[in-house]
């Protein structure tokens, strides 16, 4: 099992307004906070964003480079995906690879995909669906 996930973020406050809402809705709960990071935590596991130090923000993250190119989460179901879709377009959130959703993964593979403040790619995933093929980059 995964203890956790740490992510260096560019701006940690609005990295915070993100992911706090879309964790909750998961059934996260908040767990650690300190002037340069926030945690949030499910069952034993918890993920981790930490304000990036000022010298190492002139290169910013992209998920084509070598290191982290999505975080996926499971879904309680496919209307959990499809209220969370509604809930980023209201917040004025880019549902990617749009023509194609819910089912850009392919096949039966109900899901959403979205980025977060630094163009982290985010996964949404219902119950039930078939392996996603892995072309999304």
């Amino acid at each position: 099992m995964l203890h956790h996930v740490e992510i260096n973020v560019s701006d940690l406050r609005r990295t915070t307004a993100f992911w706090e809402w879309f964790l909750k809705e998961l059934g996260y709960t908040p767990f650690q906070a300190w002037p340069q990071g926030r945690s949030w935590k499910f069952g034993e596991t918890y993920l981790v964003f930490v304000q990036t130090v000022d010298k190492h923000l002139d290169i910013p993250y992209h998920r084509g480079r070598v290191g982290l190119n999505h975080l996926a989460f499971h879904a309680a179901s496919r209307q959990q995906v499809d209220d969370i879709t509604e809930q980023l377009r209201d917040r004025g959130i880019s549902i990617l690879y749009e023509d194609r959703h819910p089912y850009a993964g392919g096949g039966g593979h109900y899901a959403v995909y979205f980025e977060d403040p630094d163009r982290i790619k985010v996964e949404l995933v219902a119950p039930g669906v078939s392996e996603a093929t892995g072309a999304l980059g």
